[in-house]
């Protein structure tokens, strides 16, 4: 089988624990929303990054809280590149799925839009 690659991001207004568990479990949600056959069980591992000026909280643990214990997850940070949208939370998922690639559907929130209008203008 197959694995996709989901991308998402989402931007929160504080470094604040409950808002970037919060943000998280609104990110992952709109993806499993918008990747209808999508399972917690059908997802290979998670990457989730963060930009500098987040570090309350891992935001792996808002995907845990859904259950999505079993799926290995990862927390990093992103490239602190000068000028760059703060107080954002990305995720690539790694889905097992038989759908093609132009079926995939990447899901960014709030500020982010901004760091792809060509994925988001294309949903």
């Amino acid at each position: 089988m197959p694995t996709r690659g989901i991308r998402g991001a989402t931007t929160v207004q504080a470094n604040e624990p409950d808002l970037i568990l919060q943000a998280t479990r609104e990110l992952l949600e709109e993806i499993l929303e918008e990747n209808k056959n999508m399972k917690p069980e059908d997802v290979g591992s998670a990457i989730f990054t963060v930009t500098d000026d987040l570090n309350s909280t891992f935001p792996a643990q808002a995907a845990r809280e859904m259950g999505w214990g079993l799926v290995p997850m990862i927390c990093a940070r992103e490239i602190p590149v000068p000028n760059s949208l703060p107080r954002v939370i990305r995720v690539l998922v790694h889905w097992n799925t038989e759908l093609p690639q132009d079926e995939i559907t990447h899901v960014y929130l709030r500020d982010a839009v901004k760091l792809r209008p060509d994925l988001v203008a294309a949903q």
